[in-house]
């Protein structure tokens, strides 16, 4: 969800830029920065941009530059002459000196010294800074549409890595069953007892089922495969992956819960290491 655009307009008698930044954020939090000039066309411009934006902490900020030579301000010289006059007087009778490089930024603050007439945006302005906020939603959806080819380049390539380390869980799945039989046995040795072998035999099969990780390998796989196809078949899938990703990562809880076996736990280790960078990622993602 983050992303960067920017769109610029000139016009015969000035510059109208925008600029979109966005973060990561569950929800659309959508910020205006707008010249007084344009604060008409606010609505129109937080409902483009909610369109095209759809999630995140994003700002959209508008300025314009004014490249004309004339303006529209004008100074009112009596009023600018009779503050002066009375500002002379004033320090004449303090028995101050003038200093008029620090006393005409003061009068120049003053009231009615300093006029604007009210300015009118023409339908060419207002097309104009609308065409400059499409311009910037573009490129900030091209931004993004980069970001998230590269997500979820990265996020695939995460996810054949867990299928490669549940893969070698397999040859250790195979002599932990004997090594937990053999324990067993050696165990029940020790204690110099009488043991009908029939019963031990259907109690350790029991036991072992319990510890069968079958179907926690199917589910995983299941999973993956799932997450492949909606990473690739499906726009704004970022909720939907977050949530396939929860139901991957339980499946590889219970396997590790499960495993009994050290060199399984490590690989175990490793496929959360690479579930919570895929957890990561997917925020940043529609």
């Amino acid at each position: 969800m983050t992303g960067f655009g920017k769109g610029e307009v000139a016009l015969s008698n000035k510059k109208i830029t925008v600029e979109v930044r966005s973060l990561n954020s569950k929800q659309l939090d959508l910020n205006v920065k707008l010249p007084a000039l344009y604060r008409s066309f606010e609505f129109d411009i937080r409902s483009r941009a909610a369109a095209a934006i759809t999630r995140g902490k994003s700002d959209i900020t508008v300025t314009v530059e004014n490249t004309a030579t004339n303006t529209s301000a004008t100074i009112n010289k009596e009023i600018f002459r009779e503050y002066l006059r009375q500002m002379n007087d004033t320090l004449a009778f303090s028995g101050v000196d003038a200093d008029y490089d620090a006393i005409v930024p003061v009068i120049m603050r003053l009231p009615e010294v300093v006029s604007t007439q009210a300015e009118e945006v023409t339908e060419e302005e207002q097309a104009a800074l609308m065409s400059a906020v499409d311009a910037a939603l573009a490129q900030f959806n091209s931004f993004r549409e980069q970001e998230g080819a590269t997500l979820i380049a990265d996020l695939l390539r995460r996810v054949d890595l867990i299928e490669e380390l549940k893969a070698q869980v397999e040859p250790y799945e195979q002599s932990r069953c004997e090594t937990i039989k053999n324990r067993i046995r050696e165990n029940l040795a020790q204690l110099q007892v009488a043991v009908d072998s029939n019963r031990l035999e259907q109690e350790m099969i029991f036991y072992i089922e319990k510890l069968d990780i079958t179907e926690e390998k199917v589910r995983l796989s299941n999973h993956c495969r799932y997450f492949r196809e909606v990473a690739a078949n499906e726009e704004a899938a970022g909720r939907k992956l977050g949530f396939i990703s929860q139901e991957m990562g339980r499946e590889i809880n219970t396997l590790g819960s499960k495993a009994n076996e050290a060199n399984i736990q490590i690989l175990v280790v490793k496929m959360k290491d690479e579930l919570e960078k895929i957890k990561e990622q997917v925020l940043n993602i529609l």
